[in-house]
């Protein structure tokens, strides 16, 4: 019998309409357009501004143009991963909410997080699901309403991130395609250096949490950029080796839009060019656990199937991570 790999079938993805610019940034706190392109590589970044929306608003809509492109009745669906630090409330899961909205009655769904790692841990979760053989179509969705944790009077993170979210179905084949092999890991030595200090059962919120600003994101740059690139290269020149992939036969790397520099750094360390590199960060940000999905979604056009693709990330935790998979379709 054949061994189940599971296979990306289809991409969905959907960023709010407003547009953050860096010029309208430098009106709120002390930055300028040339800073933030040159340490980070952002020159905008989507918001969500309709009142009373979280992460679900933008998860829903990315999981129903997946549904619709893949001619997937909601019906079908077995499962459903949301993958999420921002989830619309600690309960019930955003998962849940997206899949009432879409209509997927037939599914369990749950959230997953992994900081910026997330979309990763959870695609790596539902290709477990897949491959058991028991579950046929699967959701994993990556949405972030990151701009309802950043503090837009610090100018060292209020620049980083944007709202948005992105969706792709998994299905079972028997064939050569699909997800080949992954490396996942977590340290939590990290968490000291990225995270957000209230707002969970250790420090629960109250008027001196809020006063003080502790439910936005904390980040130290220098520690976090330097695991980042160290990790993200680690795992991703790992996953060359294992699977005998020369740098000229990889045809894309899809790392976690976080820093452009962090990018291209780990691009050298795996002796590839800059035009297999899938990025976007200019126009979205860090939108945390959507920029894989986003990344595929852009470039969905352009991939073939048996395309040689390694996703590479790094989130809060430290978590981070690799996954090597051969694309299963040609361009719709």
């Amino acid at each position: 019998m054949a061994h189940i790999k599971a296979a990306i079938t289809g991409v969905g993805a959907y960023v709010p309409e407003y547009i953050l610019t860096n010029a309208e940034l430098s009106t709120m706190v002390d930055t300028t357009d040339e800073w933030i392109m040159t340490r980070i590589g952002i020159r905008e970044r989507h918001i969500i501004k309709e009142e009373n929306e979280g992460s679900s608003f933008v998860g829903e809509k990315a999981v129903r143009q997946l549904l619709e492109k893949t001619n997937t009745d909601p019906s079908e669906v077995d499962l459903v991963i949301c993958a999420t630090v921002t989830p619309d409330m600690q309960f019930p899961a955003t998962a849940n909410v997206i899949s009432d909205k879409v209509g997927i009655k037939n599914a369990f769904s749950f959230d997953l997080n992994a900081g910026c790692s997330g979309f990763l841990f959870a695609l790596e979760t539902a290709s477990k699901f897949v491959e058991s053989g028991k579950y046929k179509k699967v959701v994993v969705v990556g949405a972030e309403k990151m701009s309802s944790i950043v503090d837009y009077t610090d100018r060292a993170t209020c620049c980083i991130f944007g709202d948005g979210a992105g969706a792709v179905m998994l299905e079972p084949t028997e064939d050569e395609f699909g997800i080949i092999d992954s490396k996942l890991q977590t340290d939590g030595v990290g968490r000291v250096h990225l995270h957000q200090v209230a707002g969970g059962s250790q420090k629960p919120a109250s008027h001196e949490t809020v006063d003080a600003r502790q439910h936005f994101i904390y980040q130290e740059g220098q520690p976090v950029f330097k695991w980042a690139v160290s990790k993200m290269a680690d795992v991703s020149v790992e996953m060359m080796e294992n699977n005998n992939i020369a740098p000229e036969n990889l045809t894309w790397l899809v790392p976690h839009q976080a820093n452009l520099r962090i990018i291209e750094a780990v691009a050298r360390r795996m002796g590839i060019k800059k035009e297999q590199v899938m990025i976007n960060i200019e126009k979205y940000g860090n939108t945390t656990a959507a920029t894989l999905p986003l990344c595929l979604h852009d470039w969905e056009p352009q991939l073939k199937k048996g395309d040689n693709i390694i996703l590479t990330t790094f989130g809060a935790g430290f978590t981070w991570g690799a996954m090597y998979l051969k694309w299963g379709y040609d361009p719709r």
